[in-house]
């Protein structure tokens, strides 16, 4: 009786933390092109119209220290553009494609990255390059831009079709991208670099991060109410607030480890019946360490800041992290 009470407890406190997490997703949705066509391998693709639908969000000291070799560029080696749009994918080597819409428009505008296995979705802004991971690894891609026409329905812009041979299977979980700009976010990157000095052991420098985030960041209600579709964490903001969701939680922790070369993926998913967001590390010495947080002396506990800070780090939420079932992830980056 007794464990059965302190599993129900973990159960309601993990819907609790995630009552704002449920309201958004990530790269949601599967989209279907409405005259039955699909893109062939040349890079064009058909220009009529596809439902899309708006992309939603799992709640979910200065640049010099950053590895240059983890920063992105658009050197415009390999590009595929009209007088609207530049798909970039100079870059697939090191697992990241660039994309701007070029063109002026007060029109809504979304990229999508549809790798061997999965279709991402993402919003664009005008003038702006964003930087979108390879998260599928190695294989055929199609990346496209649309312009809204009306409602849902989105006509197609530019397309570029391209095998990507990476150079290794973690290249698209070290560099900045849209979700994880830590590019932009110097304090974040001073703060990473503050925390892990002289420490050269990854697993300790994921154990230091980790501390410091679940001990000073803390969840943000009213934010996990009202946050609406396209929400974008942005790194300094949060770590001078201390406060946010759990998309900002991973996003910080992820941005903070991809700074100091450890090859970190923001995880979305499901945390139950909810979707929510974790993250999950790589070592040379362990490969891909999915979902932890550190070793207890018998097993892995996972990596979940949110759950971890949010329940104060009790010995019922601790237990519903380090139970894999309650997880199924959907989408990387």
């Amino acid at each position: 009786m007794r464990n059965m009470w302190k599993r129900v407890l973990a159960l309601a406190l993990a819907a609790m933390m995630l009552s704002g997490c449920a309201r958004n997703t990530a790269g949601d949705g599967v989209q279907t092109m409405a005259d039955g066509s699909v893109a062939d391998r040349s890079g064009d693709i058909s220009l009529g119209e596809i439902t899309l639908e708006d992309e939603m969000v799992a709640l979910a000291a200065g640049p010099g220290a950053i590895d240059p070799s983890l920063t992105t560029s658009a050197p415009g080696t390999l590009v595929k553009k009209n007088d609207k749009a530049v798909v970039d994918y100079s870059n697939t080597k090191d697992g990241y494609v660039m994309v701007q819409y070029t063109a002026k428009t007060d029109k809504r505008l979304k990229a999508q990255v549809k790798g061997p296995t999965t279709t991402y979705t993402y919003n664009l802004t005008a003038g702006s390059w964003a930087t979108f991971p390879l998260s599928d690894g190695n294989g055929r891609y199609q990346v496209t831009v649309y312009q809204n026409t009306e409602g849902s329905k989105y006509a197609a812009v530019v397309s570029a079709a391209f095998d990507a041979a990476m150079t290794d299977e973690f290249a698209p979980f070290t560099h900045p991208n849209q979700y994880v700009n830590y590019a932009k976010a110097p304090n974040t990157v001073a703060k990473a670099a503050e925390l892990t000095k002289g420490v050269t052991d990854p697993l300790k420098k994921v154990e230091l991060v980790y501390n410091y985030v679940v001990q000073n960041i803390t969840y943000d209600k009213q934010l996990a109410a009202s946050v609406k579709s396209g929400y974008l964490p942005v790194l300094d903001t949060v770590l001078s607030k201390k406060t946010g969701i759990c998309f900002d939680y991973a996003a910080l922790m992820t941005g903070m480890l991809r700074s100091q070369g450890v090859p970190c993926k923001l995880v979305v998913g499901y945390a139950g019946t909810a979707y929510h967001a974790w993250i999950s590390v790589w070592t040379k010495e362990n490969g891909w360490v999915d979902g932890a947080i550190y070793f207890d002396g018998s097993t892995w506990q996972r990596m979940d800041p949110t759950f971890a800070s949010s329940g104060k780090q009790s010995a019922s939420i601790m237990a519903y992290i380090g139970d894999g079932s309650h997880y199924s992830a959907k989408y990387f980056y």
